[in-house]
């Protein structure tokens, strides 16, 4: 085993707001409003559509599933989600590009999802399309979305990249797309069958004990700077 195996990665946030910035989010998972929709939303981009250069092998007695290691590359769509932190339930559009065009289609998406008298409460990283001024512009006219935003560098407070995760493990790595509609075909099937049974991720960490950890983790770092 070499010595790459036994290397923990990690990143600490230099953004001067980061202590506020998660009490927020966290005060939204523990506590979460009364009349309110809490949403941890997200784009996955680029994903491409990638077929096999030959046909996959099955599984047999004896032999695991085999495929070709190179791939024909098509193109890409981006998939842009809203999970629901009481739910599980996800909001799901495909689109073809990652711009403010697009992220203001989904804001309208998720309104025409979440009942009228509901405040949203969405949960968003730092990606300058989320406060592009056309978006601000859309939001000062919707009201009922008050947006949240991560710590830089801290991807992992945002609960709806446990479910990229998950999708990306089932439902694309091993994969054959012969085309992106294909690929869309496939995102949306798992979609539909995740919301029939959805499961919430429950947050469970408080924001004293998440800042207490990234305080010792600033000393050790200073130790060997």
């Amino acid at each position: 085993m070499s010595d790459a195996d036994w290397i923990e990665t990690f990143k600490l946030s230099n953004d001067p707001r980061f202590d506020e910035k998660l009490v927020d989010v966290v005060g939204l998972y523990l506590n979460p409003p009364e009349k309110a929709i809490v949403l941890c939303a997200d784009e996955k981009s680029s994903v491409q559509a990638l077929d096999r250069t030959q046909a996959s092998l099955p599984m047999v007695p004896g032999r695991a599933q085999t495929m070709t290691h190179d791939y024909k590359r098509h193109a890409t769509t981006t998939l842009f989600a809203a999970l629901d932190v009481l739910t599980g339930t996800v909001i799901g559009q495909c689109l073809p590009r990652h711009r403010h065009q697009e992220f203001v289609k989904f804001l309208r998406a998720i309104d025409r999802e979440v009942p009228k008298d509901l405040t949203i409460h969405l949960i968003l990283d730092n990606y300058a399309t989320h406060k592009h001024p056309t978006v601000r512009a859309w939001l000062d006219k919707h009201p009922r979305f008050q947006l949240h935003f991560t710590p830089t560098s801290s991807s992992w407070l945002n609960l709806v990249e446990r479910w990229f995760r998950e999708l990306t493990d089932k439902a694309l790595r091993r994969g054959v797309f012969h085309s992106v509609p294909d690929l869309i075909a496939s995102i949306e099937k798992y979609l539909d069958a995740h919301n029939e049974d959805p499961r919430p991720y429950v947050w469970t960490a408080t924001a004293e004990s998440i800042l207490a950890k990234v305080a010792r983790g600033r000393i050790a770092l200073e130790k060997v700077s």
